[in-house]
């Protein structure tokens, strides 16, 4: 059985420890002398601290997760690349670093996908019949089937996988459009070849917000492929994630491919955000958006195809 003393020292040793978790958060001066230990103080230190006390060890040592470059009106985005390359410090650990740039704003990453389909003459030119967008998890936010402005002459049914049936619910084009470009507005987006999908949503977002898993070498060299080869999605899943996509004989599914393309960047993500925040120039500051509230506005407009539905079952 432990003597009266040795209790007494490590009831004093977690005291010491709460106390110095205050002083971090600015509750308790260092210079203040220490309160008398007793029901009271205990009381106090546990409620102001609101955390499991520490077992043992030396007290840990404050850590700062912004450093004091960077300035109160710096952008998300910034910020975001300011922490990427924290991270990569000592070999991509992440010692002395609290969150990674995805865990401090996920809510600024967004994956999207979209299925074309042929109008125009001998159907050659593509038009938007489907659109899917995930958020950093993978999640569903946004799924719905467009109708062209000009007649679908090929549905391409091979490669969308969409077929008549799928225009009976779709949406006019410019409501669609609308709705997407809410959504991708200010968001880092990521995605496989963008500007075919940003050619058929007849938009252009950002450079330094886009995130173009066919342009960047890490995703190459990790695969044992030549770092300026154009390699596909489908290739890139299967050497990467070691998962098959684009199976079949119905088509592509956008929201798949949309969720590959943020698994591959989350793969990745550290070297890349750290190779960017090297190379781009600063933006001018943004204004800080809540989130939460960006994601769960889109959840009311999230359409699941039937088919879709069904092989979820």
């Amino acid at each position: 059985p432990e003597g009266p003393s040795k209790k007494k020292s490590r009831k004093h040793q977690r005291f010491m420890e709460r106390r110095a978790l205050l002083e971090q958060k600015g509750l308790l001066s260092p210079h203040q002398q220490a309160p008398v230990v007793g029901p009271e103080a205990h009381s106090m230190l546990t409620e102001a601290d609101d955390t499991t006390p520490l077992c043992c060890g030396k007290v840990p040592q404050p850590k700062q997760v912004i450093s004091s470059s960077l300035s109160p009106s710096t952008s998300p985005d910034s910020i975001a690349r300011h922490h990427s390359v924290l991270l990569s410090q000592g070999n991509g650990s992440s010692k002395g670093v609290l969150m990674s740039s995805s865990t401090l704003r996920p809510g600024k990453y967004v994956a999207i996908d979209c299925e074309m389909v042929g109008t125009g003459p001998q159907g050659r030119q593509s038009e938007l019949a489907r659109c899917s967008v995930v958020n950093y998890d993978g999640d569903v936010i946004y799924d719905k089937y467009v109708q062209p402005v000009l007649p679908i002459v090929d549905y391409r049914t091979r490669w969308s996988g969409i077929t008549k049936r799928h225009m009976e619910s779709a949406i006019p084009f410019k409501a669609a459009q609308a709705e997407i470009l809410k959504i991708l507005k200010d968001k880092i987006v990521v995605g496989h070849a963008l500007h075919n999908d940003f050619q058929a949503l007849k938009y252009f977002h950002p450079k330094d917000r886009t995130r173009d898993t066919s342009r960047i070498p890490v995703l190459n060299q990790r695969a044992g492929l030549p770092i300026r080869a154009s390699v596909s999605l489908k290739s890139l899943a299967r050497h990467l994630l070691h998962k098959k996509i684009q199976v079949g004989c119905k088509g592509h599914s956008s929201v798949e491919d949309a969720q590959t393309a943020m698994e591959l960047y989350r793969l990745v993500e550290v070297q890349w955000e750290t190779e960017l925040a090297r190379t781009l120039p600063p933006r001018p500051p943004s204004p800080i958006t809540d989130s939460t509230t960006d994601s769960n506005q889109y959840m009311d407009d999230r359409y699941w195809p039937t088919d879709l539905m069904a092989s979820s079952l």
